[in-house]
């Protein structure tokens, strides 16, 4: 099969202006980038719209490193929507180049469920990464300028703002700035754009006041009577908000069958919340029946922020959740994991279980659940009616997905099921978790108990002060973001299958008072990733004006 970059390049694009036309969405309105690429204003959005429509999750089992085709099967999801006549659009995050440069690739589905223009969307896109990693570094800048204009006074006793950078650089974790004559030394670090506050911020921002009064409650430090200092102290707010106004709103592109897809906000799963923005949904749910979406990773990171956060605070209410399940997944739970490709009915049957601990907690929040099936070309029959017949005996539905390989058509099955599902059973008003007014410990163990099966929670040193902190300046009340591996239930990244009564350490909590939840660190978490021994990088070039090796 040739490549996702020569499938992407072979496809005929529709002018984005067409595809806002076709939609009902008033052409002289959108901003383009470009042919093919559009922002939409949310002042756009019509909530009465958006409680009405077809809100579709696609999450997946706890993925293979490179992971199970989630991205690809919601885009494969909204094909095959349209293919039956449904009036259905896709809305994803933002790739990163930290990834796309690194191990994992790029973002934007695969075969012939692609995204595109794939290269943009890969690449810088709209500039929107870049509008938050300036509007973090200028927020950065602006504070060390408050700190040596103030030298000599007693301002800050511990700083909490870092810097970030949208690459993949382990040598910039820790460093040491203000080196030399004019500055004041310290020690600092850089973290990844998609862990940056302020990309959390834009992905839950309702509008542009909303944006500006989110970003004045960042707490950048601690000073010495163990107040907050907050950017709204720096009077820095109006500039932030200002250097972010065209980011806010979302990305309109389009599908490898001109499908309708928003593409906006890009915040990792294992240490943010992992769902594209809220104005994009919400703006996608203004102009189409049914609106297929992703929370990154694991149903245990990305559907739980999804439900507990996301939908939460933007009053959104899924009628249906899909999870992804591929042979490959399977049999790394399994314990087969050195040869995922190769048939073995065994490790299928063991790595089931991680399967049924998703499809428990996803039974928690009262959603009804389609299993998607993703298919590759090594996939047997026999593996394949396994997990079906599995699914029969818990009276869930099930599909397979060969978007893939065949696009629209390969779909048909999963979006004809999906459609009946909603029809006969929807989804319930949500479930959540916790209580927003439980206090922060209490959201935490629950959802370590309840959702991952902890036999133990304990909290650092460092964790006990950052609760005590949010106490003291009333922020018990935000709902809890648990930054842990993808890899595994537990905080070990190499405990497959379905861990439980394991020991989860909360080594630190951080308080995104702009974004507006607390973050729990568990275990060990890189907030700024390495590169592999091999980059993707390597594979990148550009011959003849085209891009490849792009995936």
């Amino acid at each position: 099969m040739i490549t996702d970059i020569e499938i992407a390049q072979s496809i005929k694009l529709k002018k984005i202006a067409r595809i806002a036309e076709e939609n009902s969405i008033p052409a002289d309105e959108i901003v383009n980038y470009g042919s093919y690429i559009a922002k939409i204003p949310i002042k756009l959005i019509n909530n009465e719209r958006v409680q009405s429509g077809k809100l579709i999750l696609v999450t997946a089992i706890t993925p293979t490193k490179s992971g199970v085709g989630k991205t690809t099967v919601a885009i494969g999801l909204a094909l095959g929507l349209s293919k039956i006549k449904k009036k259905a659009a896709v809305a994803l995050r933002e790739p990163s180049l930290g990834p796309c440069f690194g191990m994992k690739g790029g973002a934007a589905g695969g075969g012939y469920a692609q995204v595109l223009p794939m290269e943009n969307i890969n690449l810088h896109f709209t500039g929107d990464f870049h509008a938050v990693t300036s509007a973090h570094n200028m927020i950065a800048a602006l504070l060390d300028n408050y700190l040596y204009q103030n030298k000599g006074k007693k301002t800050l006793k511990e700083i909490l703002w870092k810097r970030v950078l949208d690459v993949n650089d382990r040598s910039l974790r820790n460093v040491i700035t203000g080196l030399g004559t004019h500055g004041t030394p310290s020690e600092t670090g850089f973290d990844i754009t998609p862990a940056s506050e302020i990309m959390a911020i834009l992905c839950l921002a309702e509008n542009i006041d909303d944006l500006k009064h989110r970003i004045g409650k960042i707490i950048l430090g601690i000073d010495f009577q163990n107040k907050p200092l907050k950017v709204k102290d720096l009077g820095i707010e109006g500039a932030i908000t200002v250097l972010l106004k065209d980011a806010l709103n979302p990305n309109l592109v389009q599908t490898t069958e001109n499908t309708a897809a928003f593409v906006h906000g890009g915040p990792f799963a294992n240490i943010a919340h992992g769902c594209s923005s809220i104005v994009s949904t919400k703006s996608a749910l203004t102009f189409f029946d049914y609106v297929v979406t992703e929370a990154g990773f694991g149903a245990d990171l990305g559907a739980e922020k999804f439900f507990n956060i996301k939908c939460r605070k933007g009053k959104l209410h899924p009628c249906l959740t899909v999870i992804v399940v591929t042979s490959q997944g399977l049999k790394m739970h399994g314990g087969a994991e050195n040869e995922l490709q190769k048939p073995n009915s065994n490790a299928i049957i063991t790595g089931l279980e991680n399967l049924d601990r998703h499809l428990d907690n996803l039974a928690s929040f009262g959603q009804t659940v389609v299993v998607a099936f993703n298919r590759y070309e090594f996939d047997t029959e026999e593996e394949i009616e396994l997990v079906r017949s599995h699914c029969a005996e818990r009276n869930t539905c099930f599909a397979v997905n060969n978007a893939f390989a065949q696009g629209s058509s390969g779909a048909v099955d999963l979006a004809s099921l999906v459609v009946e599902t909603i029809e006969k059973k929807p989804s319930p008003p949500l479930r959540f978790t916790y209580k927003e007014e439980d206090d922060i410990k209490t959201k935490i163990e629950k959802i370590a108990f309840e959702i991952y099966k902890a036999g133990d929670v304990q909290f650092s040193d460092r964790a006990e002060k950052m609760i005590r902190l949010a106490s003291q300046i009333n922020v018990e009340q935000l709902p809890v973001c648990i930054a842990k591996t993808q890899y595994s239930f537990s905080t070990d990244p190499k405990v497959f299958g379905v861990a439980k009564d394991f020991k989860m350490k909360i080594n630190d909590v951080i308080i995104n008072n702009g974004a507006g939840f607390i973050v729990a660190v568990a275990g060990e978490i890189m907030r700024m990733p390495g590169l592999p021994k091999l980059p993707n990088a390597v594979n990148i070039d550009i011959v003849n004006e085209k891009i490849t090796g792009l995936s």
